[in-house]
């Protein structure tokens, strides 16, 4: 009986450490996009505030970021549960996942999963005429992004952010 429970034991180690590294894993990627997702909130923020009359084209540019995002969050998972030969895991994360248009697209066709209405979301997103103010935001963003003092707080809290995501170790 001891043998076999040792033989049972030893049989469960590699799939609990393979739990263990796909959780830790899943939590480093959702880590990076929340980290991204407050950057471009910030980022909206700061031009919002320079210019009040982007807030409308600041919503649209946030939602279409949200979407593209939480495809990545659930592609990211689907894939590290199904496909792990997909992504690009000895990368930094923010290369983990790379979806290709022709992903999206195919994604989006699926029906009846939360992945798939992510994907179409994301992909009408990507199809979808741009905002009237879109290029108005974009200039706002370089300037923005031309001086750094501007951005300063909430860029050192992403580039913080990123450094702790990148120093851990999934095993």
């Amino acid at each position: 009986m001891k043998l076999a429970a040792f033989i049972l034991s030893t049989a469960l180690i590699p799939s609990i450490t393979f739990a263990s590294s796909t959780s830790c894993e899943s939590e480093k990627y959702h880590q990076y996009i929340d980290a991204s997702l407050n950057w471009y909130e910030n980022l909206v923020e700061l031009a919002v505030e320079k210019e009040p009359n982007l807030n409308e084209v600041g919503q649209w540019f946030l939602e279409g970021r949200k979407h593209h995002f939480e495809l990545n969050r659930d592609a990211f998972d689907w894939y590290l549960a199904n496909d792990k030969d997909k992504l690009a895991l000895s990368l930094p994360v923010e290369s983990w996942l790379n979806l290709t248009q022709q992903d999206v697209k195919a994604l989006s066709e699926e029906q009846g999963s939360e992945l798939g209405e992510a994907a179409k979301l994301a992909f009408d997103d990507r199809q979808s005429k741009p905002h009237p103010q879109n290029y108005a935001l974009r200039s706002a963003f370089a300037e923005l992004l031309t001086h750094p003092g501007n951005i300063e707080k909430p860029l050192n809290a992403y580039n913080e952010k990123m450094a702790a995501i990148a120093e851990i170790e999934c095993k």
